[in-house]
């Protein structure tokens, strides 16, 4: 009997030794899914408990108490707040988000085109300033210390320091107001030209590559420095290997796990924060439809976003979780 329970966890644990890479990664995938229902919980209950009331708001000061009693039993205020969660949980599982209060249409539908909209500008900042990071970062590697080196520096500090409105409003101020050669505000429509759509989303793209540029690239550099002090390093260049292509061929790819995190952070910060980005240029994305759906109350709508919002967040995060393990040579080849 005594053997019997001891020995009860030796499935688990001998399935964990053989296969540790795909046990980890069975952990995060259960791991994010229990965290994106405890945001659920949050995000549901937080709205819930605000102050207000969506009726009172959208009858106005005039409505009789009677007025409100029939808004609010036609929209399902009424009922416990547990059983309302579990109602909209269960749509939102399926991708029905139910109905917008304000405008009686679909949520689900509104936010397809919105989602699309922010994807694309989040995508598109991606595509340019990924690359651009793991390349400063190494730059600045190779000449540390060194004038180009401190320059990369001193810019990628005034970077990090300026919030994203501020640095879109001067961009807007410059290049908009001032010289005109981008426009403003930054609209897009179904059916509109790639490079027209391009030249709208300029200024909002710059704006979020200038704010994740800095700390990818510094991340970067911190991660191949670390590198670089490695045994292996100080051979390949004692066996005559130029110290720019040192780094290219060793340095950065032994430092890809802790760059691929750095850099899913920073995806998931561009489809998050692009919020205030898309109120500053007057967007069409997600995060202005949030901002406008708040004014008036409108639940369904910011509760529908604001899952969408976390479920990105904790999806890229797990992405880079799990990239940062398959990068684990100690875990794809265990002895």
């Amino acid at each position: 009997m005594a053997n019997s329970i001891e020995t009860g966890g030796l499935p688990g644990r001998r399935l964990r030794e053989r296969f540790p890479l795909a046990a980890l990664i069975i952990e995060r995938l259960l791991l994010s899914i229990v965290l994106l229902i405890a945001v659920s919980i949050l995000i549901f209950g937080g709205l819930q408990a605000l102050p207000g009331d969506f009726a009172s708001t959208y009858l106005g000061q005039s409505a009789t108490p009677e007025a409100v009693a029939n808004i609010r039993d036609q929209l399902g205020l009424n009922q416990p707040v547990v059983t309302r969660y579990f109602e909209w949980l269960g749509g939102a599982v399926r991708g029905d988000f139910g109905t917008s209060w304000a405008s009686q249409n679909s949520v689900s539908e509104q936010i397809a085109n919105r989602l699309g909209n922010s994807l694309f500008l989040a995508g598109f900042a991606a595509i340019i300033a990924v690359p651009l990071a793991v390349g400063l970062g190494m730059l600045s590697v190779h000449f540390r210390n060194r004038l180009p080196d401190k320059i990369i520096n001193v810019i990628s500090l005034a970077a990090i320091s300026l919030p994203e409105f501020f640095i879109g409003y001067l961009l807007i101020m410059f290049f908009a107001v001032k010289w005109g050669v981008a426009t403003f505000p930054a609209t897009v429509f179904d059916g509109m030209d790639f490079l027209d759509r391009l030249k709208a989303i300029a200024l909002p793209t710059a704006t979020l590559v200038l704010v994740v540029l800095a700390h990818m690239m510094r991340m970067t550099r911190a991660a191949i420095l670390s590198v670089m002090s490695s045994a292996y390093m100080e051979t390949a260049e004692l066996k005559g290997l130029s110290a720019f292509r040192a780094i290219v061929k060793h340095a950065a790819p032994n430092a890809l796990a802790p760059i691929i995190n750095v850099v899913a952070l920073n995806l998931a910060y561009l489809v998050v924060g692009v919020v205030v980005v898309e109120v500053v240029f007057v967007y069409p994305g997600m995060g202005q439809y949030m901002v406008d759906a708040v004014t008036v109350r409108d639940m369904p709508v910011v509760q529908a976003c604001g899952l969408i919002f976390a479920a990105v967040y904790i999806l890229l995060n797990m992405v880079a979780d799990i990239l940062a393990i398959v990068a684990n040579p100690r875990l794809r080849h265990p002895r």
